[in-house]
């Protein structure tokens, strides 16, 4: 599924805040970050989702997620939420 239809069935949630906080509550199923994306905005959430045995999927850029999840400005990461 691409990433425009998850956030048409809200399942998505966008920025590293938002996804930290709902890995951390075993919320998410999959993750989106951005390849030039800083590595201290990344790191952490990088980390909690390997031990968590999240899927990592990676974008080109910030820009292009931004865009791919339906907002206006670039994007570092984004969480798919389970269904």
């Amino acid at each position: 599924m691409m990433i425009s239809e998850y956030k048409k069935k809200g399942l998505l949630v966008v920025g590293a805040k938002q996804t930290a906080k709902s890995l951390k509550e075993g919320k998410i199923s999959k993750i989106y970050i951005a390849e030039d994306a800083e590595n201290h905005v990344v790191k952490d959430i990088k980390a909690l989702a390997s031990s968590n045995n999240v899927e990592i999927i990676m974008i080109e850029s910030m820009k292009d997620l931004g865009q791919k999840c339906g907002i206006t400005v670039s994007c570092a990461i984004a969480g798919v939420l389970f269904n």
